[in-house]
């Protein structure tokens, strides 16, 4: 861990937000990782409900399998532990990469961990999911497998035409505005499969914008509590139209 990360682990705080669930705090970026109205209903309401679900009653039949998800910004592994979740309502397979730069220290990760007691599979996920090594393929379940990649997603080579949704759960532009170029939102998209889904809590202007620069078509959806609008893009299908 270089000097920079360990300042950053240091410092990180865990708080309890409107809905009861946990989330993390940065000092440094002064930014929460999830919403400060309920992290838990952010995470479901962005990523499952306006994301996951839809593609999934969508493409009925349609979609090979296993589903081949990427998420910028693993963070705390909510994301991935409510796809789990959903995928073994759904009885679908998933692949997950889940990118990220600076790995929780041990003391977020216990404080997280209470969050999952009262659900045995997927507290065990969470465990797993924390010690695993990264950059290696780990089954959580028999069908849901997650790899850690720590690595900037800006740098990473990833497969082309290959993803069928990704969950875009970087910190804030103002705060990381690196991961929300047109440049960024153009090498996902040569990374999407055709149909695929882009969502993210973000509803910024210059956002959709490089977005759409970047090929993706786009529409705002209503926000979790706390937040007015959020994102949902596509990448169109082969011989559809442009219109989404």
């Amino acid at each position: 861990m270089s000097s920079e990360q360990a300042d950053y682990a240091s410092k990180i705080e865990v708080r309890t937000t409107a809905d009861g669930s946990p989330t993390l705090y940065v000092p440094a970026l002064d930014e929460h990782y999830h919403s400060r109205h309920g992290a838990a209903q952010e995470s479901r309401h962005v990523f499952i409900e306006a994301g996951l679900q839809p593609l999934l009653w969508e493409n009925s039949g349609q979609l090979d399998y296993p589903l081949q998800v990427l998420e910028v910004g693993l963070g705390t592994g909510l994301n991935a532990l409510l796809t789990l979740k959903a995928a073994r309502r759904h009885c679908v397979a998933v692949a997950y990469d889940g990118y990220e730069t600076m790995p929780l220290p041990a003391a977020a990760v216990a404080a997280l961990a209470p969050q999952w007691e009262d659900i045995p599979a997927l507290r065990d996920a969470f465990a797993q999911l924390h010690t695993a090594p990264w950059n290696e393929p780990l089954a959580l379940t028999i069908i849901f497998s997650l790899t850690k990649r720590l690595a900037e997603v800006q740098n990473a080579a990833l497969p082309a035409n290959h993803y069928n949704l990704i969950y875009f759960d970087a910190f804030a532009p103002e705060k990381q505005p690196e991961l929300w170029t047109e440049a960024i939102f153009a090498k996902l998209y040569a990374a999407a499969a055709p149909g695929a889904v882009l969502v993210s809590y973000c509803a910024q202007g210059q956002f959709r914008r490089n977005l759409r620069a970047a090929g993706w078509l786009t529409e705002k959806l209503p926000g979790p509590p706390g937040k007015r609008e959020m994102t949902r893009a596509r990448k169109p299908a082969a011989g559809s139209s442009a219109d989404f």
